[in-house]
């Protein structure tokens, strides 16, 4: 009998012990999932958006012309002022023409001096003719009177250029604008001496009504830029693109959009890059010859996954997320991006599918196969120059 509550007693303590232990492992499963932390995931999804690209530029007009003067003179008026807008033949200096005007009159008279040899040559001729054919004077004499009356129409011939020549260097002394345009500055006032010779022009007029911006991009960059571009040669391509903005030096973007033109067909072997031309119209005049200002160009991207910069990481200059698998574990994924304009925004290439879910927060305390209980939130417009879908 003894025995037998012995083994009783044994039976029970086994019992409870086993209850026991089931009990400490359901609390211990408990508390395990008690630490399973919760993340805010993002559930990527396909996008359209525009990346940017800025090349610093120069700009000039559509043509740039020296004034300079064709005689010498003093400047007796400048009729215009810097920053002026002018007219083509709007007169824009006048040179003291006293000289000038004796030398047209002094070529008068000489024409006048001419015409009446002419005229006596003639007489002469004249009388000479009936006096040969009645055989009174020699075939001789008429031949020098003939040569006479020639010599005295080239002296006039000669008088009505030298003439001619001295109207035109009066018209001269009202230098007028060869183009419209905008005056430059003036490195000359009124009573300087000027001539055909002077190392300075008297100013510049710059036609404005179309602006041109210069500036290079990387030989690697234009292939890309064209590369998917139809036309049987560069130029045919190039109008395929895009219009451009450009943004001025106070960060604002010009209200008008450019075309890109014209590109070198050499590549600076020391820099690899290769020379651009845009044009801007310029109605308003407000930009200038010699300004400058970034080129901007638009790089279209359709249906790409975007993923927010916090919840990427960079080891040795690759970028990594970690995705949420669907046991709620986390993978360490590597992906590539496009390094855009986009604030703190990635464009990923690959490494990445629609539908993946990646942890947005937290991830500096995240480990490879982590278990993680996920929060999905909503991916909101992450860019400015996101384009809406049409989908």
């Amino acid at each position: 009998m003894k025995i037998f509550k012995q083994i009783a007693n044994l039976a029970i303590i086994a019992i409870l012990f086993i209850f026991s232990s089931c009990s400490n492992k359901q609390q211990g499963n408990a508390q395990m999932a008690s630490q399973i932390s919760e993340y805010n995931v993002l559930e990527v999804t396909p996008q359209n958006i525009t990346l940017y690209q800025d090349f610093p530029a120069t700009l000039e007009g559509e043509q740039t012309v020296e004034i300079r003067p064709r005689v010498a003179g003093y400047i007796e008026r400048i009729l215009v002022d810097e920053g002026d807008y002018v007219k083509k033949g709007q007169v824009l200096f006048q040179l003291n023409a006293n000289d000038i005007r004796a030398q047209v009159r002094s070529a008068e008279a000489q024409v006048k001096v001419a015409e009446s040899q002419v005229s006596t040559a003639k007489i002469n001729l004249e009388k000479t003719q009936p006096l040969v054919e009645k055989s009174i004077v020699s075939e001789f004499q008429l031949e020098s009177v003939k040569t006479e009356l020639q010599s005295a129409e080239a002296l006039l011939a000669q008088a009505n250029a030298n003439l001619a020549n001295a109207k035109a260097n009066l018209d001269y002394t009202m230098i007028t604008s060869p183009t419209d345009g905008i005056i430059g500055t003036f490195p000359y006032r009124v009573g300087s001496l000027v001539s055909s010779s002077i190392a300075t022009p008297l100013t510049t007029v710059s036609n404005t009504s179309t602006m041109r911006a210069y500036f290079s991009i990387n030989e690697k960059v234009f292939l890309q830029m064209t590369k998917s571009l139809k036309g049987n040669t560069t130029r045919e391509k190039l109008t395929k693109l895009p219009e451009v903005e450009l943004v001025l030096p106070d960060q604002s973007i010009y209200n008008h959009k450019g075309k890109i033109e014209i590109a070198s067909g050499i590549v600076d072997p020391q820099t690899g890059a290769i020379n651009v031309r845009a044009a801007f119209p310029n109605p308003e005049g407000d930009l200038r010859s010699g300004g400058s200002g970034n080129i901007r160009l638009p790089e279209y991207h359709n249906n790409v996954l975007l993923v927010p910069q916090n919840a990427s990481y960079e080891i040795q200059g690759k970028h990594f997320v970690y995705v949420a698998n669907s046991d709620n574990k986390i993978v360490n994924t590597p992906i590539e991006v496009i390094v855009g304009n986009l604030k703190d925004v990635y464009v990923v290439s690959s490494g990445l599918k629609k539908g993946d879910k990646i942890v947005v927060e937290g991830i500096a305390g995240l480990r490879d196969g982590m278990e993680i209980k996920p929060k999905v939130t909503v991916q909101e417009a992450v860019a400015d120059n996101i384009q809406p879908s049409n989908e």
